[in-house]
């Protein structure tokens, strides 16, 4: 009986963590969906083809809409994306001087 409501607790805990968005997907929620439906990220005629164009396209648009955006907030939108719709894979760059491609 002791149990059952740690297991209860462990297993909220978890749900919770899951459904913390990233800050990409808080920036992207925030500023890039109404004009992008994630459609759009899965269309054939899409310009993103690799990590390094859809860094660009992020910063792009940032820009466009004045948005005044970091590095850190163009990498973090462009990580949301790439984890949730483009699969590129991404360089990782924390805590290494040499890049490392990760999937």
């Amino acid at each position: 009986m002791r149990l059952l409501p740690l297991l209860l607790i462990a297993g909220c805990a978890g749900v919770h963590a899951q459904a913390t968005p990233s800050r990409g997907q808080l920036l992207y929620t925030t500023h890039c969906i109404e004009c992008h439906s994630t459609q759009m990220h899965w269309r054939d005629a899409r310009r993103a083809r690799d990590w390094d164009t859809l860094r660009t396209w992020v910063r792009h648009w940032a820009g466009e809409s004045r948005l005044q955006w970091t590095e850190e907030d163009v990498d973090a939108v462009a990580r949301y994306l790439d984890e949730s719709v483009y699969k590129f894979g991404r360089l990782a760059v924390e805590g290494s001087a040499t890049p490392t491609l990760v999937r």
